[in-house]
């Protein structure tokens, strides 16, 4: 079992200092069945807590994780209580996420009058679905609720971030939903969304700073699946080689639910100068989607992470990522900026694109994506799949008029 006294040895994530993140039950017994020893688990966990000292505002019983102030000796008898019961449990400390953006001049490209170049990658406007019947969760820095682009859109907003609004007065959540959500056509200025009909659910994890904790990001995700979400796209992340636990047991439970995450795989590469960089966390869960970031040639950006061996820690898919036109909070309306944050929407709109078209949900749904990607001459460590791409109308049928996803 992991001792909360362990040093934490990664060299550039930031620990929250006293916080741990208690991960019950990461992989359910199969001898007793899939759902019955996880709802005894839950059952006795917050007797346990409570019995220990712990608060059970941050307990997410769907996700079977809490994130907890703790001592070593409170943690060290939870750990027994645990062990008592048979119950598997890991702790790690909690971390500090960060947006995944990068230097806007990255690269240099022509997106048309009327749409960026990254609608056209993803083939978006000629697939002839829109998302409309999904909901996807973008999990940011909250959004501009004001925004002219989404008057009369349906959006759900709500901040997990203490003192702070879901208004977003960074910039990168409204990006990533005008990609991921916004408009295709606008009377005047271009069409930046993949799915402009998709139910927005907008979660502040990341404060205005543009970063937040493991405890913000999983009441996101467990909000998200409160909601029944189709999509929860995450473009944050923290340079953590190591898978970590958390994103095991909340991607897991949300693919079992029927619903995909996908997340950046971070911006801690030079390419350039022989640096390839590594999957991060949460991008680096095997039951998360990492999502890389191309160039308008199709070539991997520079910042782009790469692939590391093992269980996890692979990039899974690409998409457009590098100087990527999107929304962005009053008075400037619109920025263009680069960074797998810009890619990960994109994948989120076409994951709402394939749902429409063909009612799969969680793992189906990846399956999809992964199926339907274009294929590029790179190496799979480093574009995964491949280029994502919106489903064709020759190929698939809608699920049907006002139908959304099967369950």
């Amino acid at each position: 079992m992991f001792s909360p006294d362990a040093p934490f040895t990664s060299a550039s994530a930031i620990p929250v200092p006293g916080r741990y993140v208690v991960v019950f039950d990461t992989q359910t017994p199969a001898a007793t069945g899939r759902f019955g020893v996880r709802a005894t688990f839950q059952d006795q966990v917050p007797t346990m807590l409570q019995s220990q000292g712990f608060s059970l505002d941050t307990y997410f019983a769907r996700l079977g994780v809490a994130v907890v102030d703790g001592e070593s000796a409170q943690l060290a008898e939870l750990g027994e209580r645990c062990a008592s019961a048979r119950m598997p449990m890991r702790v790690v400390p909690e971390l500090i996420y960060h947006v995944m953006a990068d230097d806007p001049a990255a690269a240099d490209f022509q997106d048309t009058d009327e749409l960026t170049w990254g609608l056209q990658a993803v083939r978006a406007v000629e697939s002839g679905y829109t998302g409309a019947g999904i909901r996807v969760a973008v999990l940011d820095t909250g959004f501009d609720v004001g925004h002219p682009d989404f008057a009369g859109r349906d959006v759900t907003t709500k901040s997990f971030i203490d003192g702070e609004d879901v208004q977003d007065m960074h910039g990168h959540g409204t990006h990533c939903i005008g990609t991921s959500c916004g408009p295709r056509s606008l009377p005047e200025g271009r069409g930046y969304g993949v799915a402009p009909e998709a139910s927005i659910y907008a979660g502040k994890v990341l404060g205005n700073s543009g970063s937040g904790s493991d405890t913000g990001i999983l009441a996101g995700i467990d909000w998200a699946l409160e909601n029944d979400c189709h999509i929860i796209s995450m473009s944050l992340g923290a340079d953590v080689p190591e898978v970590h636990p958390p994103y095991v047991a909340a991607g897991n439970r949300a693919l079992e639910l029927g619903t995909l995450i996908v997340a950046a795989a971070g911006n801690n590469a030079k390419r350039s100068a022989g640096n390839p960089g590594f999957v991060g966390t949460p991008a680096n869960s095997p039951y998360v989607m990492a999502v890389g970031a191309l160039d308008e040639q199709l070539q991997i950006a520079d910042f782009s992470a790469r692939t590391l061996p093992g269980r996890g820690g692979q990039v899974d898919v690409s998409a457009p990522g590098v100087r990527v036109y999107s929304s962005w909070p009053a008075p400037k309306l619109h920025n263009t900026i680069s960074g797998t944050s810009m890619a990960t929407p994109h994948v989120a709109g076409v994951a709402a694109l394939l749902c429409e078209a063909t009612g799969f949900r969680g793992r189906e749904l990846w399956a999809e994506l992964a199926q339907e990607a274009q294929r590029l001459e790179q190496f799979s460590i480093d574009v995964g799949a491949g280029l994502a791409q919106s489903p064709p109308p020759e190929d698939t049928e809608p699920a049907g008029e006002g139908q959304t996803c099967h369950e």
